[in-house]
């Protein structure tokens, strides 16, 4: 048995039309998505990862405006820029790119940013409103792969689902969205004394710790559904996931390949998000 890829590039092409045409009938009404990203630094990667998202947003039509800064920005004049696109009207998502310099407080940027534009659902309004089944912005990469277990026409109800890792930007939102959909959620972190016992168990298995072969073809189960969210190099330097692909595919029925399985995915909910705040506020 060989797992059918869920190609995420595919399902976020199908996804970032339904969002073009949603933006057409709102711009209809005089209204236009406005995205604004916020970089402060020159890390390598968050450079690639801004560029991605602003021309995500030019693709589907919506508006978007990129703030860089240098690296010794203050933290007070970063905190009074978000107020300031908390008050631009033609603004509905505002993202922080991370990481931020060492001496600006994260957790104090995302808690200024107002919940109503929060599209990278990564404050703890929009943490609060997962966690007790209210209306909210969901973090964007859970939120892809919901979209793709989706995808397959999988329902979750009644399986047993495995999360590998337990970050506040992964591991615990996705545990929770799994547990709406009536999956009973085992989460597995550092502390877990014996992750293939649990990982034999599941019938979905999402890696999420940023390591390299976390996952293997002897701790999955035959037919699972692996989700791998895992960004690393390989020794060769080539991109790879958390999953040992070669190995597991010969396992699971499903599996998310690494590049163009989740990657893609996380900017087109960031963009869909954006669409939903420019929604409601129309």
């Amino acid at each position: 048995m060989s797992a059918q890829l869920i190609d995420g590039n595919a399902l976020s092409r199908q996804l970032r039309h339904e969002v073009t045409e949603r933006v057409i009938a709102l711009k209809a009404r005089g209204v236009t998505p406005g995205l604004a990203v916020v970089l402060v630094g020159d890390n390598p990667a968050s450079q690639v990862y801004v560029r991605n998202k602003v021309k995500a947003c030019e693709d589907t039509g919506m508006h978007s405006i990129l703030e860089r800064y240098t690296a010794d920005l203050s933290e007070a004049e970063l905190l009074k820029r978000v107020e300031a696109l908390n008050n631009d009207p033609a603004i509905h998502g505002i993202l922080v790119q991370l990481p931020l310099p060492a001496h600006i407080d994260a957790q104090k940027v995302i808690e200024a940013i107002a919940p109503s534009k929060d599209v990278d659902g990564f404050h703890i309004a929009s943490a609060g409103a997962l966690m007790t089944g209210m209306p909210g912005f969901w973090p964007c990469t859970p939120y892809g792969c919901m979209k793709m277990l989706a995808s397959i026409g999988y329902s979750l109800k009644g399986k047993h689902a495995v999360v590998i890792g337990r970050s506040n930007i992964v591991g615990k939102p996705m545990a929770l969205m799994l547990l709406q959909q009536n999956a009973t959620v085992t989460i597995c972190h550092s502390g877990t004394k014996d992750l293939k016992a649990m990982t034999l168990q599941a019938d979905v298995i999402v890696a999420a710790v940023g390591k390299r072969n976390v996952l293997t073809a002897d701790m999955v189960k035959p037919g699972a559904v692996v989700i791998d969210v895992g960004m690393n190099r390989n020794d060769e330097g080539k991109l790879c996931g958390d999953v040992d692909f070669e190995g597991v595919k010969a396992v699971a029925s499903h599996i998310t390949p690494v590049p163009g399985g989740v990657g893609p995915m996380t900017i087109t909910m960031l963009m869909v998000n954006t669409l939903e705040s420019a929604e409601r506020s129309a």
